[in-house]
């Protein structure tokens, strides 16, 4: 018994065209997709990467740094080792980040009045910052000198504010700052520097 050849017709060279512009096009279509896909995941892990170590963002929880910061403000702090006096940093302590000023630095002597007024150095400190001076929450000896390596930090909603004045936080070590509070982005009305 034979065997039937079949007969093979060979498409038109219009149809070959065709199927090979599809062919490059589903070949060149994968190829971009995977292409921004990388891009994506890239630019994704880079935004991370400088969120969580350059530039942590942040939401305000409380009321210990009002008028200046408020609850649910959303800022922007920076990774920096050079503080200063009246700077607003962000810390950790008790696996919550805090937010409060730098009143004063290592060496430096600190003392509270009854009224709220700061002296640093014996130099009355100019706090426009704060709305209700008070000597708040403070079980520390007066005057304080700020230990090595060390920043005395307090709230500007001073009467409420846990902070350096309470052994139970104490002054802040340079292995628990965040960063430095730079910028408020949320709410709008908020938006700038903080000050």
């Amino acid at each position: 018994m034979k065997k039937k050849k079949k007969n093979l017709t060979v498409p038109p060279v219009e149809q070959l065209e065709t199927e090979l512009k599809r062919e490059r096009y589903r070949i060149s279509y994968g190829a971009t997709l995977r292409s921004t896909i990388y891009a994506l995941i890239t630019v994704a892990a880079a935004a991370v990467l400088v969120a969580t170590l350059l530039l942590p963002v942040l939401q305000i929880y409380g009321s210990s740094m009002t008028p200046t910061l408020v609850d649910g403000d959303i800022v922007i702090s920076l990774k920096e080792s050079d503080l200063q006096k009246q700077d607003v940093i962000a810390f950790y302590y008790n696996n919550k980040i805090l937010v409060k000023r730098v009143i004063a630095r290592a060496g430096e002597w600190v003392d509270i009045d009854e009224e709220g007024n700061v002296t640093v150095n014996g130099e009355l400190l100019d706090e426009p910052y704060v709305q209700d001076k008070a000597l708040g929450e403070c079980d520390i000896e007066l005057p304080y000198q700020v230990p090595e390596g060390r920043l005395f930090v307090m709230g500007d909603h001073r009467s409420v504010s846990v902070d350096s004045r309470s052994s139970s936080v104490g002054c802040v070590s340079e292995e628990q700052i965040v960063g430095k509070l730079v910028f408020c982005i949320w709410p709008m009305k908020q938006f700038g520097r903080v000050q």
